[in-house]
């Protein structure tokens, strides 16, 4: 019998209640389909900070390496500096573990409507691909005098061939896989050395995928588009910046961002992948059993997808459109249904 390591790591706020109540819908589908999910829990985060000094203790990354794959809650809270979480926790787990790929898809689930009018589950069904380790987040800068009248601050943005090829074969094969149909999200006409640099790479690897219908779009139309026209986009192929702001748009128009999953995928397996919600920590919310864990839920079935498990994947999704068609919502959705609630009817529809 397959047997799959997991990381479980709750992070902060509510992930200490989502990541538990996803775990238990993971095993719940691993003996209905015949695998195996060992697990362990570790508290790295903001806490952890407070309590250690550190986000990830020093042999962090050794330990999470052993795993097949990280399920990841979120990460921060009020009383810690909100640069940091980024900075010495996600980012450092996505660039230390080559995690490129960041994959938000968006859909509208059963029972949900978008807030967009007259905008069905034909209309919105796309994934943003997101360039998850270079591009504006490489924090290459630096302040001078920042309290003097003379004083300024940079941010260099990088952008590697390398990098950017990559993340392209990436989005092209999964447009191959879906409808044939890739978005390069851009802001070249301004940005006219970076990203025009994105866009003539993204163009040379367009010219291997002839099957696949290549757009690209400035970030300022994709994001009316998103609201206006969603049934525009299929694979949408973006910078790491772009796509944090538009996968948030994408949350959005699915009814909330408790609603999003996640994957941080390393391609080749050479390292752990890790998947998460969209959505932050929300700790103002945490410890009341009210938390939305649909987000947390997705990104189980998209790790184990990444896994090749790809028909406990579906049947998970299956069952999360059960439970959503049935009513159930969490108060972020308009509902006043529990956390519990939504883990134990999810874990029924499953097994029904």
């Amino acid at each position: 019998m397959k047997n799959y390591k997991i990381a479980a790591v709750n992070g902060d706020g509510i992930g200490n209640e989502i990541v538990p109540a996803g775990m238990e819908l993971l095993q719940a589908v691993a003996q209905k389909h015949g695998f195996t999910i060992t697990s362990d829990t570790y508290h790295f985060g903001a806490e952890h900070y407070q309590k250690h000094g550190c986000f990830l203790p020093e042999d962090g990354l050794e330990t999470m390496k052993k795993y097949d794959a990280i399920y990841f809650g979120a990460v921060g809270l009020p009383e810690v500096d909100d640069t940091l979480p980024f900075k010495l926790f996600t980012n450092y787990i996505r660039t230390q573990f080559k995690q490129y790929v960041n994959l938000r898809p968006v859909h509208l689930w059963d029972g949900i409507a978008s807030p967009l009018a007259n905008k069905g589950k034909e209309d919105i069904d796309f994934v943003i691909i997101r360039e998850n380790n270079e591009g504006e987040f490489v924090q290459s800068g630096r302040q001078m005098y920042p309290d003097s009248p003379e004083g300024f601050a940079t941010d260099t943005s990088m952008f590697t061939r390398a990098g950017t090829t990559r993340v392209a074969h990436y989005a092209f094969k999964l447009a191959q896989k879906r409808r044939k149909h890739l978005t390069n999200v851009t802001k070249s006409n301004t940005l006219i050395n970076s990203l025009a640099y994105w866009d003539r790479i993204i163009e040379e690897v367009a010219k291997e995928y002839p099957d696949v219908e290549y757009r690209k779009m400035y970030v300022d139309n994709a994001s009316a588009s998103f609201v206006l026209h969603p049934e525009y986009f299929d694979v949408i192929l973006t910078t790491n910046m772009i796509g944090d702001i538009l996968s948030d748009l994408g949350g959005a128009i699915m009814g909330s961002l408790g609603l999003g999953g996640s994957g941080n995928i390393n391609p080749e397996g050479d390292f752990p992948s890790m998947f998460e919600p969209i959505h932050g920590s929300a700790p103002d919310i945490a410890g009341q059993n009210i938390a939305n864990p649909i987000g947390q839920f997705w990104s189980a079935a998209l790790m184990l997808e990444h896994l090749g498990e790809n028909k406990a994947a579906a049947d998970l999704m299956k069952a999360v459109h059960k439970m959503t068609a049935s009513g159930l919502k969490t108060k972020d959705l308009g509902g006043d249904s529990s956390t519990q609630e939504m883990t134990k009817a999810t874990i029924a529809a499953l097994n029904a």
